[in-house]
C-alpha cells in the first residue's frame, strides 16, 4: 500500500529556513519520480519540485529537493521564506520513472501535508 507521511513543517519567520520531510512506504521511492507540492489558503495546489528515477536532487531558487541519505525519504529544503509562501506543503508521486510522464494508472498518490506558516 503506498503511502506518504509529511513532517517538520511549522512557524517560521520571514527570512528563515525550513526542511520538512516526506516519509514513503508501500514502494521504493527512489525508483520513481517523486515531488512536492504546495497549496496556500484560497488557492490552487501548485508544484514547486519533483526529481525524477535516478536523480539524487535539485535546486530551484529559494527551495532544494532531495532523497537525503536515508531510503524512502523525500525532502524539502526552503531558503529565505516569504510572507507568501505560507501553504500546506504535499509530496505526491504517480509511480512514474519521469517528472513529465503522465500516470499510466491516471493515479496520484498523496501525503496528509504539512502546514508551513511564516510570520514575524
Amino acid at each position: 500500500q503506498v503511502q506518504l507521511v509529511e513532517s517538520g513543517g511549522g512557524w517560521v519567520r520571514p527570512g528563515g529556513s525550513l526542511r520538512i520531510s516526506c516519509a514513503a512506504s508501500g514502494f521504493d521511492s527512489g525508483r520513481y519520480a517523486i515531488g512536492w507540492f504546495r497549496q496556500a489558503q484560497g488557492k490552487e495546489r501548485e508544484g514547486i519540485l519533483c526529481i525524477s528515477r535516478g536523480a539524487s536532487g535539485k535546486l530551484k531558487g529559494r527551495f532544494a529537493i532531495d532523497r537525503g541519505n536515508t531510503k524512502n525519504m523525500l525532502y524539502l529544503q526552503m531558503n529565505g521564506l516569504r510572507p507568501e509562501d505560507p501553504a500546506v506543503y504535499y509530496c505526491e508521486t504517480n509511480l512514474e520513472d519521469r517528472c513529465d510522464a503522465p500516470s499510466k494508472s491516471g493515479y496520484a498518490y498523496w501525503g496528509q501535508g504539512t502546514q508551513v506558516t511564516v510570520s514575524s
